[in-house]
């Protein structure tokens, strides 16, 4: 592990705006299991509504979220401490009260998050996980976890440049029936110009590569209702032909 990578590490321990547990299983006396069902009053310090955001990254769309809207709370949420540095230490200079990272793994989620804690999620440009559907964040592997903590009818959103998980997903909030919020097949076309303003003012640090790239950008967002029993699509979708998550094309075609 490089010396910059270790200093990253080393400064996450101090930032008051990170909690971290990545180990698998964390003891309930960790300080950050302690904040489940607390983060108004512990953290935020109000009643505002949270909002997480999944894969967070380097941070840059949590904290662009939280500049947008002062009046919402946001949770940036990752396991790659050296990327989330970036943002958890933006805010942190910047004295934001409205931003915390949380360095987890995805699946640990209940763990940290009590029942109506949580208002909408945002899964931004994560790996689509082709070969398998419970590894996908849009699966219903994943509903049943999000919904453990979301408030009834909460909502989630999806940003990809993958056509794969946005087939997929789409595919998977028809065949359960949830209520869709906003669908656009390209977020950046003409006709859907100010139309999602939360999702086309923001671009992610991944984001600006696939633009640049020739990608369409993909945005989906629905309502969670509470419930257990959903099922997964039974459908045939053509894979990516293009390294999404690996940042590498194994095509020339471009989408």
């Amino acid at each position: 592990m490089g010396k910059n990578k270790l200093k990253k590490f080393a400064e996450m321990e101090t930032l008051p705006n990170v909690f971290q547990c990545a180990m698998r299983e964390c003891e309930a006396t960790h300080p950050a299991v302690q904040m489940k069902g607390h983060w108004h009053e512990r953290f935020f310090g109000n009643d505002h509504p949270i909002t997480l955001e999944l894969g967070c990254g380097h941070g840059d769309y949590t904290v662009g979220l939280a500049a947008m809207h002062p009046d919402r709370n946001y949770i940036g949420i990752d396991i790659k401490g050296a990327r989330m540095w970036h943002g958890a230490k933006q805010a942190a200079e910047a004295g934001m009260k409205n931003v915390a990272f949380l360095r987890i793994n995805i699946e640990m989620l209940p763990l940290f998050f009590s029942a109506d804690e949580i208002d909408e999620i945002w899964i931004t440009f994560p790996d689509p996980q082709m070969k398998k559907a419970t590894k996908r964040l849009t699966s219903t592997y994943f509903m049943a976890r999000y919904v453990r903590l979301l408030k009834p009818d909460g909502v989630i959103h999806l940003k990809t440049d993958s056509p794969f998980l946005y087939t997929y997903t789409k595919a998977m909030v028809e065949e359960n029936r949830f209520a869709v919020i906003a669908d656009a097949e390209d977020l950046y076309a003409a006709d859907c110009a100010g139309k999602y303003p939360s999702a086309q003012a923001l671009q992610t640090h991944y984001e600006h590569q696939w633009l640049d790239r020739g990608l369409t950008i993909k945005y989906i967002a629905w309502h969670l209702p509470h419930g257990e029993n959903w099922t997964e699509p039974e459908i045939e979708i053509e894979k990516d032909t293009y390294r999404s998550y690996g940042r590498n094309y194994v095509s020339t075609t471009n989408h």
